[in-house]
């Protein structure tokens, strides 16, 4: 095989890269077939025969976003269980918010999701559910505690999303406060159901 002659799987990988950085910039909406062809060096056609859809190419981008989130978070947290794997996992994905391309591709997905479209809605829900459970499963925790941790991680993600870092505003510094031990104490079974 010469140097410059890609496998399809290869080939596939290289329209994905290429794929999540262009809608992780402009939605699914925002970006044509025909601009990842070009920038992947292949024809529309050849895109469309890898992935079906626009939007089949589109969701493989937001579950590979996903997929990292996940795989990434696990990973952190190793063996632990417990307050310990949420901390883990919480450290490893607030490093992962600087990667701009997962972080966007997970939020057009969900804004995208947000307008009515089924299908991306469906697709979306299921690589959250599979995040949700890898934490759920991992931490071994109630679901408020879960959820707490997991609410917590969308304002992060909205944090990274408005660069709240660099904004130097009473209420900017506020959406930034780290969660210290205890914080989610007074939640409960019984207090948040």
């Amino acid at each position: 095989m010469s140097p410059t002659r890609m496998t399809g799987q290869q080939r596939r990988t290289q329209v994905l890269a290429v794929a999540e950085q262009e809608f992780a910039a402009a939605g699914l909406h925002g970006v044509s077939t025909e601009t990842i062809a070009h920038r992947a060096g292949i024809t529309q056609a050849y895109v469309f025969r890898l992935f079906g859809t626009k939007k089949q190419l589109f969701l493989a981008c937001v579950d590979a976003a996903f997929e990292r989130m996940r795989l990434a978070m696990l990973a952190a947290a190793g063996d632990a269980t417990g307050i310990d794997a949420l901390t883990a996992m919480g450290r490893e994905y607030n490093d992962m918010l600087a990667d701009r391309t997962t972080l966007l591709l997970q939020l057009q997905g969900t804004a995208a999701a947000a307008a009515g479209d089924a299908e991306v809605r469906d697709a979306v829900r299921a690589s959250f559910g599979r995040l949700w459970q890898a934490v759920a499963d991992t931490a071994r925790l109630d679901p408020v505690t879960v959820k707490a941790f997991l609410a917590f991680g969308m304002l992060l993600n909205t944090n990274a999303a408005l660069e709240l870092a660099d904004v130097d505003e009473r209420w900017a510094r506020q959406a930034r406060t780290r969660i210290r031990p205890g914080l989610f104490t007074h939640i409960t079974r019984e207090t948040n159901q």
